[in-house]
Parts: C-alpha cells; sequence; structure tokens
C-alpha cells in the first residue's frame, strides 16, 4: 500500500507543479504593484538612511575606540 501512494504521487507531480504555477499566476494578478515614482522615493529615503546611520555608527566607533585607548594608556601606567 505505501508503493501504490508512492507512485502515485510520483505520477502526480507533473498536475502539481501546473496546477502551482497557475494559483501563482492569479496571485501575481491580484498584487498592487509601486509606481516608478513611489519606487525612487523609498529607494531615495533608504539609501539616505543608511548614510545617515553610517555616519553615526562611525562616529560613535571612534568615540569608544578613543575611550578603550585612553583606558589601556590610563591602566598602562
Amino acid at each position: 500500500m505505501a508503493n501504490e501512494t508512492a507512485i502515485e504521487k510520483a505520477s502526480s507531480w507533473p498536475q502539481n507543479v501546473k496546477d502551482y504555477f497557475e494559483d501563482l499566476q492569479k496571485e501575481m494578478r491580484l498584487v498592487t504593484w509601486p509606481s516608478r515614482k513611489q519606487v525612487i522615493a523609498t529607494t531615495t529615503v533608504v539609501v539616505f538612511s543608511v548614510f545617515l546611520f553610517a555616519a553615526y555608527f562611525a562616529v560613535i566607533d571612534q568615540l569608544f575606540a578613543r575611550g578603550v585607548t585612553q583606558v589601556f594608556k590610563w591602566s598602562a601606567k
């Protein structure tokens, strides 16, 4: 009986794949895609934010590095 189910599963996979892609096409038609203007606006915000955070973390990193250096200098005395 287990062999029959495996054989049935093996023989039905092409139909399952076809059904999957048909369902996928139906769902993709329901997607509301953003306009070009929206994509450009949100991409600009993301890029700006990344640079802003990078600058912030660079400053914080420098401050911590100086602090650790000062602690090592102080402890070496």
